[in-house]
């Protein structure tokens, strides 16, 4: 939680003001319902309250009979017994009972039928127009209380907008630093990592994940605070205004505290599990859709299908799950509250009756008591969903909490790098036994390669080629010995600074959605479109783009699976020599690549090795004859070097690998 937090501490001030308008949204929800209780206490439900004879210019006088009367408190003090009028309320019709004294005003007050008939008896209803003139400041009072109302609920309405924008704002804000972050922090990670991670996963970490914390900024913070303080602002007002009808309110407040419990422990579980069937399923679909050429050629749609329907299945038990969840939760508060308020209403209309209760009391109550089960229950769920929101914050952070392995010096050293290349006694292994030994690939390799020279590895899959070609670029870090450029340790040079320099072809080709020119450029702005033409047309990429309908802006798909492996290799070739690279690193780069292409790629390179440190792997030696050195390893160790010639000479694993590719021939 802690570090979650430094991501909301920029935004200090937005949250501060968020919730100063919380608490003030909150205290108009508390006072709404006391405006209209105290309307129905004081003009509504006052019409008992005694009248005294006034002036006609007294104010405020009502005309009634040819008199004029006031409920001024003056007049009221100052009258005498047998002066006092009162209205009562008998069979539905109103009476004015009249001469009566203060004690008889008080009987009458709220009394039975039968003790208010002998005040009537001789009397006539009173009409509608003597009702509205003897109660025109009831209605007025009514008026102003129904606009303060409505002037709070459109407070209300506006306050919520802006707390809602401005934690929108906030979230938005908040979540897109912390994918930036992510995404960032991936890209700084190192190859053994993505080795061993699935897409799917971190997908899901840089998404799903990441919309959940969202939620936790913009929602559950502020709610669970709101809540809160809803809570306990229902809890003291109630008090304050009749204990004993607070009291009645919370006895059932046991039972949904034990409620509230078992569903935190239930959702709890269950937002777990939904989360994890959702990284188990978006990996499995990042894979096999990635590798959906294969499943085609191997007609392995209908078990992949059910390998799918089954973890479809799992998510949506465990989505299932969740929903019962909250199904039971939801109604059962629900039929709590319901029992509260019927308490509150049994017990609050004896209470009216016996005249211990106002009736805008008892609506107040009826009222509070609606709505103090509602944040109860929403406490209750947005714990479980801040559950959730903090598993997910727990998964992200474990992605950045992930620490490289290839980690710049402190101090780098400043070189420009020409292109020599030495390996020192150079022993390397990917993993680490359980023992603390390593399966070493590398064992004691030394070579040196000058600036401009052309050397080419070969050996049987698992000699350790392609892993000096990931040294040198720093992918992986050796275990023993030392690697140097130009005279300086790669551990000195920047990260930046040495892949900038080394140019990487590789047997498989990575194309990006967009267009040709973007996949030459990789949007890098210091190469121009005429360098990018430039460099197609030295691998003789040009041709096959110009008769693209789109030429360099023609669309290019996912991988670039609307081109040939030739034209994708072309394009790799291309994008390779657009960033100028001292040094040249093809792996198996003509594998995917048929004899015509490769023949004007062979030309092609033989310019373009011109001045560059050019590092070969091939399993054809044809395309490697021409190497200045031949460096043959074998169980990770160099066997042989020297040209092609010198190698057929010594009469070793070089030319029985030579004969037998003539024998394929």
């Amino acid at each position: 939680m802690k570090r979650l937090l430094t991501y909301l501490k920029p935004h200090k001030w937005v949250m501060t003001a968020a919730t100063l308008l919380v608490l003030l949204i909150i205290v108009i929800e508390l006072y709404r319902p006391i405006i209209i209780g105290n309307a129905i206490d004081d003009s509504i439900n006052d019409y008992h309250d005694p009248y005294t004879i006034t002036e006609e210019t007294s104010a405020p006088a009502v005309s009634y009979n040819d008199i004029y009367l006031t409920k001024d408190e003056a007049a009221l003090s100052a009258a005498a017994d047998g002066d006092y009028y009162q209205l009562v309320l008998h069979n539905d019709r109103y009476y004015m009972a009249e001469q009566l004294s203060a004690e008889e005003c008080r009987l009458l007050r709220d009394a039975a039928p039968e003790v208010i008939a002998p005040y009537i008896a001789n009397l006539e209803p009173l009409g509608r127009e003597q009702l509205l003139a003897l109660r025109r400041s009831d209605f007025a009072d009514i008026l102003s209380a129904a606009a303060f109302y409505l002037l709070l609920l459109l407070l209300g309405f506006v306050l919520n907008a802006a707390d809602t924008w401005m934690l929108q704002k906030m979230g938005q804000k908040i979540i897109y630093r912390m994918r930036e972050d992510v995404f960032t922090h991936i890209h700084s990670l190192s190859l053994s990592f993505f080795n061993n991670t699935p897409v799917g996963k971190l997908v899901t970490r840089v998404s799903n994940d990441t919309e959940a914390i969202n939620e936790l900024f913009t929602t559950i913070l502020v709610k669970l605070f709101k809540n809160t303080v809803k809570i306990i602002g229902y809890a003291v007002v109630m008090l304050s205004i009749d204990v004993r009808m607070a009291g009645i309110s919370f006895l059932l407040l046991p039972l949904v505290a034990v409620l509230t419990f078992l569903f935190r422990f239930l959702s709890r579980k269950a937002y777990q599990i939904t989360r994890t069937k959702i990284t188990e399923l978006n990996t499995f679909l990042s894979e096999h859709i990635s590798g959906m050429r294969l499943i085609q050629i191997f007609a392995r749609e209908k078990e992949k299908y059910a390998q799918f329907e089954k973890k479809s299945d799992e998510l949506f038990a465990a989505n299932w799950r969740e929903v019962m969840t909250f199904a039971i939760f939801r109604p059962s508060i629900y039929f709590v509250s319901v029992l509260a308020m019927i308490l509150v209403i049994g017990a609050g209309s004896a209470s009216v009756l016996h005249g211990t209760l106002s009736l805008g009391t008892l609506f107040i109550f009826i009222t509070y008591i609606s709505s103090f089960f509602e944040p109860i229950q929403e406490l209750a769920e947005q714990f479980g969903t801040l559950q959730s929101s903090l598993a997910s914050a727990e998964k992200v952070f474990s992605v950045l909490d992930e620490k490289p392995e290839i980690v710049n010096p402190p101090k780098p050293v400043d070189v420009a790098i020409r292109g020599r290349i030495e390996f020192q006694n150079v022993w390397f292994a990917y993993e680490k036994n359980a023992d603390g030994s390593y399966n070493y690939v590398l064992k004691d390799v030394s070579f040196i390669i000058e600036p401009g020279e052309r050397v080419a590895f070969v050996g049987a899959t698992g000699a350790g080629k392609s892993s000096i070609l990931n040294l040198i670029g720093r992918y992986f870090d050796i275990q023993k010995g030392r690697i140097l450029i130009d005279g300086v340790d790669i551990k000195d040079i920047d990260i930046d600074v040495l892949r900038r320099a080394i140019g990487q072809v590789q047997q498989d080709v990575f194309l990006f959605t967009g267009d040709i020119k973007s996949n030459l450029t990789l949007g890098n702005e210091n190469i121009s479109l005429e360098d990018a033409k430039r460099a197609a047309k030295i691998v003789n990429a040009d041709d096959f783009i110009a008769k693209l309908p789109g030429g360099y802006d023609e669309p290019v798909t996912e991988r670039g699976s609307t081109l040939s492996a030739g034209q994708r290799q072309l394009l790799s070739f291309a994008r390779t020599l657009a960033y100028d690279p001292a040094i040249l690193v093809l792996d198996e780069a003509t594998a995917n690549i048929d004899t015509e292409t490769e023949r004007m790629i062979t030309e092609a390179l033989k310019r373009l090795m011109n001045g560059r440190t050019t590092i070969m792997v091939a399993h054809r030696l044809s395309t490697i004859q021409h190497a200045d050195t031949i460096i043959v390893m074998h169980h990770g160790r160099i066997h042989e070097s020297g040209n092609h010639q010198e190698l057929l000479q010594q009469n070793g694993i070089y030319k029985k690998l030579y004969e037998l590719q003539l024998a394929d021939t």
